[in-house]
């Protein structure tokens, strides 16, 4: 609980969108080779530069056009009873955009009648926004849209929001606010259930988990097997503007991240703990090869030039390096519909870039 509550405090002061880039969608690489067709470094802990990774489409594929069976009863992630009688007019919200991902991927995406901040995906970005300041839900902005349902968690703040929109007789479903690898599937099955489409729900969750498996299984053969070669990655969490400098560890949804792409999590080796202020002795310490970060975030610092000014990352080897691998704020860690590209993706960055 420590850790979802860090999660919630870390978005609502400092992950604000900065100008001009509310609902921005990440840029595309469009069509490309499989991952099966590349040719990796023959040491990707000594490649030098930085690079953006990238998803080769940000769109969602629906796996149907169910039809919602009404009215369902569910107990969410609060152990709150909460019963839905419509779905025509649904609200997906949370601060990875991992909700409004799924409701859309369950085919439900014309039923959606607003996003937050981090939704952005070509058939969202026109969704009127009812988040403010970055991720602070607005409960006029919200009822205004007449919603008949609800979907959320506890990134999003503030809680008196959410106690406004169910004073207002609004049906408010709190889901698992954790995103990693292993949360995926149970994730989608609740927001299926919530919606009265737990068939799609299936459907979906056995998608992912097959399209998962399937790129993991490339990563696999682009990936050292020498564990003395597997690049040292670690994920640094920057906001400039506000000061906030944290390494996320084992339970941040980084350390899947990386143990999918075949990497050592240097956080975890060092026994870190969900997110942590960054130790300079300590990061020094673990020897990244490569740093991950959000594309935002290392704007907000400055870029490259400037996160090398953050205590600690200028004595790694990915510094000398300049190995910085940037990916949109919006997706890295997502989860959800968009794992499989997520991790297509990084990997390409890691191994082949």
């Amino acid at each position: 609980m420590r850790v979802l509550l860090l999660v919630a405090l870390l978005v609502l002061t400092g992950c604000s969108t900065p100008p001009g880039r509310a609902g921005h969608a990440p840029a595309q690489a469009g069509e490309r080779p499989p991952l099966s067709a590349l040719t990796p470094l023959d040491d990707p802990r000594s490649y030098s530069g930085p690079t953006t990774a990238l998803i080769a489409h940000n769109d969602i594929v629906p796996v149907d056009t169910p039809t919602p069976r009404m009215p369902v009863t569910v107990k969410d992630f609060q152990d709150t009873e909460v019963t839905v009688t419509d779905a025509s007019r649904i609200l997906a919200l949370d601060v990875s955009g991992t909700l409004a991902a799924t409701v859309f991927g369950l085919g439900l995406g014309s039923r959606v009648v607003g996003r937050d901040v981090s939704t952005g995906f070509p058939a969202a970005k026109d969704l009127p926004l009812v988040t403010v300041n970055g991720h602070q839900l607005n409960a006029e902005a919200i009822l205004k849209l007449r919603p008949s349902v609800v979907l959320t968690d506890t990134t999003l703040g503030p809680w008196d929001a959410v106690l406004q929109l169910r004073d207002a007789g609004v049906p408010v479903v709190v889901l698992d606010p954790k995103r990693a690898m292993e949360t995926n599937a149970p994730i989608v099955r609740a927001v299926a259930e919530a919606l009265g489409v737990p068939e799609a729900g299936e459907v979906l969750a056995r998608r992912m988990e097959a399209e998962i498996a399937d790129t993991v299984a490339q990563i696999t053969r682009l990936a050292p097997t020498d564990p003395a070669r597997k690049p040292r990655v670690v994920f640094l969490y920057l906001r400039g503007q506000a000061g906030v400098y944290y390494l996320f560890g084992k339970g941040s949804g980084a350390d899947s991240l990386i143990q999918a792409l075949g990497a050592v999590d240097v956080a975890t080796e060092a026994g870190i703990d969900g997110m942590r202020p960054i130790n300079p002795e300590a990061l020094a310490r673990a020897k990244p090869d490569v740093i991950l970060m959000m594309t935002n975030g290392l704007a907000s610092v400055g870029g490259v030039d400037g996160a090398m000014t953050v205590p600690g990352v200028a004595q790694t080897p990915a510094a000398q390096r300049r190995r910085f691998v940037d990916m949109a704020d919006s997706v890295v860690l997502g989860f959800g519909p968009q794992t499989s590209a997520v991790l297509d993706g990084l990997a390409r960055a890691l191994y082949a870039p």
